[in-house]
């Protein structure tokens, strides 16, 4: 499984249900990433986007826990162990963990991939990523050149999972 996140320079990753910023070329890569394969989201991820409703082409899996939570054009599985039994119908490489907080927190131990945008500022936020720099289990193994849009310097880093 992967997972794909922009965080600031504290892996500050959101404020009051909202990107810190929006950056085209990020959400570019996040579209070139995902289309065609499968994301795992919060519910609160989901009501973030556009009209609250799951992206397009893509298998849209929430993940809550709310039993009552329904949403067209989407998979709703409410335990980690339901979604584990979700995602054997697809390969493991085709999955990416696209947020909150909570669920990036609950998935990391199941992805072997990261691609962070990395964000040369700090936001105000609310939201925080784990800190991969300070997991000896996760080691940088591409990075991009440094990028800017506007004043907002970044930095696409691939961090994969070191093998035990």
């Amino acid at each position: 499984m992967n997972l794909v996140v922009a965080v600031d320079k504290n892996w500050a990753i959101g404020n009051k249900n909202k990107l810190l910023v929006s950056i085209p070329n990020d959400m570019k890569n996040f579209r070139r990433m995902t289309t065609g394969n499968v994301i795992v989201m919060g519910r609160k991820t989901l009501e973030s986007f556009p009209q609250g409703q799951p992206l397009g082409n893509r298998v849209n899996i929430v993940l809550t826990g709310n039993q009552d939570y329904k949403v067209n054009g989407a998979v709703v599985v409410h335990s980690i162990e339901e979604l584990m039994e979700e995602l054997k119908k697809y390969e493991d490489k085709q999955v990416y963990v696209v947020g909150g907080e909570s669920i990036y927190r609950q998935l990391l131990p199941y992805c072997s991939k990261a691609v962070i945008t990395k964000i040369d500022e700090a936001y105000e936020a609310d939201t925080y990523f784990p800190d991969l720099d300070k997991m000896e289990e996760w080691q940088i193994t591409e990075e991009s050149e440094e990028q800017t849009y506007f004043d907002i310097c970044y930095t696409f880093v691939t961090y994969e999972k070191r093998e035990v």
